[in-house]
């Protein structure tokens, strides 16, 4: 004999008493307030730690100088870079930077300049590459007047798509030949929109001589291997595997030389 499940008393009654909450117009302006004053405080805390750092970095700077392709294999560290980098003379040409720095916007340091300075190399001849990611305050800005701790309701607002426009600065190549954003050029979609992933990456170096940036290379250099770029050298983070239909990419011809940009090998220690 079959028969249906009765269902438990009151379930034809019973609602769900978190159903239909109502927020009056005051209380909802009372919390958009609060959620600005805590945006607020996190912004003045950003900007805090950043004046903070800024003197450690210079330290750690003077350190990396002295060692050997201290940023070359920090950034190749970093998997994003290193897929960027994937081509043999795109690492022969980083192998010869020798700093890295971010100069940040004293109006809205949430925009920066990368540096990546070279020694002479058989590439080019710019001993400095930057790409600025300027800040372009929004109309509204030219009005306001900052808090004590510096901060306007523009900031609070801060849109990245927005406010902030990328640079592209020409390389010098010396030899046609080994011209990497020619011989590796960014290739866009076929049909596609303004918006679309570019179908092929092709150079590292197309991130300095294009203006945009819409793998985001710049803010992973800025917000995450420039600021761990010790743990990076050393390779301590494992980073996330990129996925991509050209992960076997083709061998260059101009890999005559290979070079070494792993995790480096610390010194046997002698034994007293």
């Amino acid at each position: 004999m079959s028969g249906k499940k009765r269902a438990s008393p009151g379930t034809d009654v019973e609602k769900n008493p978190l159903a239909n909450v109502e927020l009056n117009n005051e209380d909802a302006k009372k919390l958009q307030d609060i959620q600005k004053d805590v945006q607020r405080v996190e912004l003045v805390i950003e900007r805090l730690a950043m004046d903070k750092l800024a003197p450690v970095y210079e330290k750690r700077r003077a350190v990396a100088k002295s060692i050997e392709k201290f940023w070359p294999v920090a950034l190749m560290n970093n998997n994003m870079i290193s897929f960027h980098a994937q081509h043999t003379i795109d690492q022969l040409a980083l192998s010869y930077l020798e700093d890295l720095w971010i100069v940040r916007d004293p109006k809205e340091p949430r925009c920066y300049t990368i540096e990546f300075f070279f020694k002479a190399n058989p590439y080019f001849t710019d001993s400095v590459l930057k790409k600025e990611y300027k800040y372009v305050p929004p109309p509204a800005a030219s009005d306001e007047k900052p808090d004590a701790d510096g901060i306007t309701d523009s900031m609070l607002e801060f849109s990245w798509a927005r406010d902030v426009q990328p640079s592209a600065t020409p390389i010098h190549w010396k030899d046609p030949e080994n011209a990497l954003t020619k011989l590796h050029p960014r290739v866009a979609e076929v049909d596609g929109d303004d918006d679309d992933m570019p179908a092929e990456a092709g150079s590292f170096f197309n991130f300095f001589e294009v203006a945009d940036d819409p793998f985001e290379i710049g803010a992973q250099i800025a917000n995450e291997i420039f600021s761990e770029a010790t743990d990076y050298f050393m390779g301590n983070i494992a980073g996330d595997e990129l996925d991509s239909e050209e992960e076997d990419s083709e061998d260059d011809d101009d890999d005559a030389e290979e070079i070494d940009l792993e995790k480096p090998r610390a010194k046997k220690q002698k034994k007293e």
